[in-house]
Parts: structure tokens; sequence; C-alpha cells
């Protein structure tokens, strides 16, 4: 039997399709994510949360699921929206399939969906609030749960995807870096794990002076979701250590450094979400193609009036994807070197990041 699911769109939308996952509603902003591949990786992605996921590519779930995929403890984003759901995966490492996934951690699905309709939408007019429903549920009713609902930027996001007490990995590595948490993916924590550094994941409201009792080398301010204008402890933390001990960002923790240090931002209008993104090195002229997720940025005309100067740029939109400190060890990227499934084009990244820790 076919059960029917619901999507209605803040501007009146309502879209009918094939419920799949868990029989519950959700709210949230709906973006879409251009990758080919990676639906595991996105789906437990911290920077997903408060969000209703869509993929562009039109099948989703033909290579089942599997935890070694995993960017956090389980699902983030509040529903996916897909125009193609696989009922049958096949892959040597899949435990289960898409809609098992989905049910296990209480999170609904929508299939039959004209996801290319929707993306030209979502283009047009950016992101839009939502409600998902796999419930039955009066047309009315979720049209006034997707009109009400807060607006992202109203929302500590952060505050229930980061970790509440530390968590140390690599203790035995003679280095150490402290990761900064607003939504930590597993990717970056096992990219310093692989270079022989240990990492000590951090509360990111925790006081700069218990940081530093950790005796790190060099700070991680992490990626993670919602505004960073939000994570006001974390801002004030990157200007008191950020004198210390060499410092790097990655996504929000990019715009979070930003702002420590005079930079603006404001939120996109429908972001970067997918692993095709073309960014330049204005030091190299070298271009590579990244993984982004994001929906807020630092606005470049601001950079200018502070210490940081821009060192990356997108070459679809001229955004910043990378800056630094003019004076102090302090950098980070916009886009996501940890990448999975990836490309791996920005890998480098976390090389001279340690290198630059090896030098102080």
């Amino acid at each position: 039997m076919i059960k029917e699911a619901k999507l209605a769109l803040e501007d009146g939308t309502i879209l009918y399709g094939e419920g799949f996952g868990f029989e519950t509603t959700k709210t949230g902003e709906v973006v879409f994510a251009t990758g080919m591949t990676g639906y595991v990786e996105s789906l437990t992605d911290p920077s997903y949360k408060g969000q209703l996921l869509m993929n562009t590519y039109p099948l989703q779930g033909n290579y089942g699921i599997s935890e070694k995929w995993f960017q956090s403890d389980g699902i983030k984003a509040e529903g996916f929206i897909v125009r193609e759901e696989s009922k049958h995966p096949s892959h040597a490492k899949s435990s289960k399939s898409l809609s098992e996934f989905l049910a296990e951690y209480e999170i609904p699905g929508i299939s039959g969906i004209d996801t290319r309709a929707l993306t030209i939408k979502i283009r047009e007019h950016g992101t839009m609030k939502a409600v998902l429903t796999t419930e039955n549920i009066d047309d009315e009713e979720l049209l006034d749960l997707a009109k009400n609902q807060p607006n992202i930027e109203e929302i500590d996001l952060v505050d229930q995807v980061c970790v509440t007490k530390p968590k140390i990995f690599g203790e035995d590595f003679k280095r150490r870096v402290a990761i900064l948490d607003c939504g930590i993916k597993n990717n970056s924590i096992n990219a310093l794990l692989k270079r022989e550094t240990g990492v000590v994941v951090l509360p990111y409201k925790m006081d700069y002076k218990d940081i530093l009792d950790y005796d790190p080398d060099g700070i991680l301010v992490s990626s993670g979701p919602g505004d960073p204008t939000r994570v006001k402890e974390a801002v004030d933390n990157v200007k008191k250590l950020s004198e210390r001990l060499p410092m790097f960002g990655i996504c929000l923790g990019q715009q979070i450094i930003g702002l420590a240090f005079g930079a603006k931002i404001y939120k996109m209008k429908f972001g970067h979400r997918g692993i095709n993104q073309p960014i330049k090195d204005l030091r190299t002229d070298k271009v590579s193609i990244t993984s982004q997720n994001h929906g807020f940025t630092i606005d470049p005309s601001s950079i200018d009036e502070t210490p940081l100067k821009m060192t990356q740029i997108n070459l679809n939109d001229g955004t910043p994807e990378g800056i630094e400190h003019r004076e102090l060890p302090v950098s980070s990227v916009q886009y996501h070197p940890e990448a999975g499934p990836g490309p791996h084009d920005t890998d480098y990244t976390f090389d001279r990041f340690l290198k630059i820790i090896k030098k102080y």
C-alpha cells in the first residue's frame, strides 16, 4: 500500500508524493544539494540540522547504508526529499535500506517529487520554510506550520549538535589539536588522526582558559549549522585564543573567525551545497573542485576593514572561500577539505595547518 506524503512550502505550494522512512511531521528550511553520491554523509552531516534536504540527483538509496560513511552519530537533517527512492540497494558494505535508515532515526522521507522543478523554484525565490509529513494532516494546517515556524536565523542549531563534554582521540600522539565543536564531522577528526595528530573535541562555550588546560598545539574551529552570529561564545574564544595558538577554521568556522576580527556575515539566497563548487586560490592561481554546505558567508566588502585578507574565492559567485590574518597564524576555508565521498582536491589544507603548528 502506497503511503501518501506531503511537502508544504511557505509560499502556499503543496507537493504530493509517496512517503517512506518514519511516519511523522517535520518542519525546516528546504535546501538542495547537487552531489551524485553521498546521501549518507549528507544526512548525517550536523550542518544540515534544521533543514529538509533535497538531493538533485534523481535516484537515492541505491547503494544502501553503512555506518562507515556516517559524519556524526546519526541523521541530523530533518527530512529527505527525493525524486526516486531505491527500495533494493546493492553494495557490499550496506546493512539496511534508505527507508529503514530514516525510520531508525524517526525521520520522514518523500519520493515522487519533481526535484528539478523544486530546485528551480528555490534558485529563483531562495530557500523557503517548509513542512514534510508522512501523516494524515490537513493541507491548511500544513501551510500554517510552514509559514509560522521560526526562521533558521532564530534557532540555536549548534547547541543541538555539539558535544556537551570533551571527547579525546589519539591520546598517544605527541601533537594535539583542540576542536571548538560547532558540529564537527567525523572526516575532519579522521583527517587529523591519520596525520598522527591527537584531537580533543570541546564544547564551543568552554572557557578559553579551560581549553588551554588541554595543552593543544593548535585550534580548529569546526563546521556546523545555522547562523554564526548566534554562537557568540565561539567568537569570543577565537578572539582570546588567536593570539596564543595557530588556528584553522572550516565552513562555519570561517564565518566565526571572520566575525571575531570584524567582518560581516549575510545569509545567501540559496547557499552552496554539493560536491562540485570551483574555487580559486589567489596566491597560486590554482583552481580546485570542492564540497560545500553553507547558507551564510562573509561579506567580501567588509574584509578590507579588518586585519584579514581573502586568499580564495568561489568562481561561480565571487564569495570568499578562504581568509587569513595578516599577522597572526590564523586561516580558514569556507568549503570542506575533509569531503566525503569527495572530491579531495583540497585535502592539503590540513597539511598546511599542521605545518604552521610545527613552525610555532
